[in-house]
């Protein structure tokens, strides 16, 4: 019966615990530095302004370029990770990292800070950050929503530790130190690259689940799987088929949207809460603030968002957190004591790691964890764009900066809802599916439990035909299929988001 080992191979091939626990740390550690990086290095904007005198938008161009790097090279990393594997090249993105912060601390415009801690960081950043996920969602599959919250806590808890100790690095050894210190740092991306190891003992659908994100012998077929030979004929480095999925399309532009205006206020906070009067000092712990509070939220969401009841509606509970994220922005746009930025901050951190811990997860359920690599790196292409252009424009008059960020991702959080409601949306209750031994159940229930947004013309045929391949095909598009909503048949019964 084809269509019944699926099931237990994704199991093994998703230990959810063992070395899955180091390997959820490793990614705890690169999404700190990934996402808190770009951040923290704006205590060191005021020096460089002065040093090199420039304003606002001028320095922001760092976080800017760092930030794009990341989103923007994400095919590139998606097809290194399908042709080399994710170990060697996060391994790679590490030294990257760090080289380019230390060759930072030597340079002498601003064009060769863009460069170096631009390009060069962020390219190692991104080939540290995308692998480290793939691996992660190969690891956990039932427990997947709590990895995603506990790792993506890496960010605030980084946050709140790398603003501070930048602002020690600035006061006892000037920016050009602090550079290169923080670049001995990124060489901890490459220990967390050591412990991506392969999956041991994967078979079957799980195995070849496993070749498609991580090659585990080049040129070789994986043993015990049918159809091998015609499956390594069509590997493709990069699957652009996501774009006919509608619900990834609408993913995507809200994605654009929300990244016009998310990061902005991070990354402009601690200059416009200098330039309103506040200490050096205190204006730095205005992101160990945010850091503070998105610690707890993260984990706390990743929690929420795993519950029976919460899951197969994730995609709200997302909208929500970008809609008081928007609101946190706008509300507070005329901050300027000490005690109404903190307050911010405090809001702002709460709903900002709702949307950290919710951001992957919902792709997931999107796309299904066979075409996330992709899925992620083209997703990163898309919102490389908006991070570019976000904190820059933003920087030219600081009053503008949260009513401006604030309306852009409100908008994402309402077309997000109103296009998961209005096209994305399953009818209530299941569709019969036939019981029966030749695996039409099975197709059935694939057809019935189709992904949200995902073209009528992609459901499988209720038959399965007297050739192998054919009961392939209907393996793979049960196993694609079943992540969406979490992998048991109760949850999928009750529809789509």
């Amino acid at each position: 019966m084809p269509g019944a080992p699926p099931r237990p191979m994704r199991a093994g091939a998703a230990p959810d615990g063992g070395w899955g626990w180091a390997v959820l740390l490793g990614c705890f550690v690169v999404t700190g530095f990934s996402y808190a990086f770009p951040k923290a290095v704006s205590v060191y904007f005021k020096a460089l302004m002065r040093d090199f005198g420039v304003g606002y938008s001028d320095t922001a161009w760092i976080s800017s370029i760092m930030l794009a790097m990341l989103y923007g090279t994400g095919p590139v990393s998606s097809i290194l990770v399908n042709q080399f594997g994710c170990r060697p090249v996060m391994l790679a993105g590490g030294l990257l990292a760090s080289a380019g912060m230390v060759l930072a601390s030597f340079t002498r415009s601003l064009v060769e800070l863009y460069l170096t801690a631009g390009v060069l960081t962020g390219l190692g950043m991104a080939l540290n950050f995308q692998p480290s996920l793939i691996m992660l969602g190969l690891y956990f599959d039932r427990r997947r929503p709590l990895a995603n919250g506990l790792a993506a806590a890496g960010s605030p808890v980084f946050l709140s530790a790398l603003s501070p100790l930048g602002q020690v690095l600035l006061e006892r050894f000037g920016w050009r130190g602090g550079f290169l210190l923080m670049g001995g740092l990124l060489l901890n991306c490459c220990t967390c690259g050591a412990v991506m190891r392969p999956l041991p003992g994967a078979r079957g659908g799980a195995r070849e689940e496993a070749r498609e994100m991580l090659p585990l012998e080049p040129g070789r077929k994986p043993a015990g799987s049918p159809g091998g030979r015609r499956r390594g004929r069509g590997k493709r480095l990069l699957d652009l088929s996501v774009f006919t999925d509608r619900g990834f399309v609408v993913y995507a532009v809200a994605k654009f949207i929300l990244v016009l205006g998310l990061f902005v206020p991070t990354i402009m906070l601690v200059n416009y809460a200098k330039d309103a009067g506040v200490p050096d000092a205190e204006a730095a712990f205005l992101l160990s603030v945010i850091g503070f509070v998105d610690i707890v939220a993260r984990p706390a969401c990743g929690a929420l968002a795993g519950l029976a009841h919460v899951r197969p509606h994730v995609t709200y509970l997302f909208s929500l957190a970008m809609l008081a994220n928007g609101l946190t922005d706008v509300c507070s746009a005329r901050a300027r004591s000490y005690g109404a930025l903190v307050g911010f901050c405090v809001a702002f951190g709460l709903s900002y790691g709702m949307v950290g811990a919710l951001q992957f997860e919902v792709l997931m359920a999107t796309v299904g964890a066979h075409r996330f690599p992709s899925a992620l790196g083209l997703v990163l292409l898309v919102e490389a764009v908006a991070v570019l252009i976000g904190p820059p424009s933003a920087g030219t008059c600081p009053p503008i900066i949260f009513y401006l960020a604030g309306s852009e991702v409100l908008l994402s959080a309402l077309f997000l809802a109103t296009a998961t409601y209005c096209c994305l949306r399953k009818p209530r209750g299941p569709r019969p599916a036939p019981d029966g031994p030749s695996g039409a159940g099975d197709a059935g229930e694939a057809e019935s439990d189709g992904e949200p947004g995902c073209p009528p013309a992609a459901a499988q045929e209720n038959h399965v035909g007297p050739e192998r391949e054919q009961a392939e095909e209907e393996e793979e598009a049960e196993a694609e299929r079943k992540p969406v909503l979490g992998g048991s048949t109760e949850t999928m019964g009750k529809g789509a988001f």
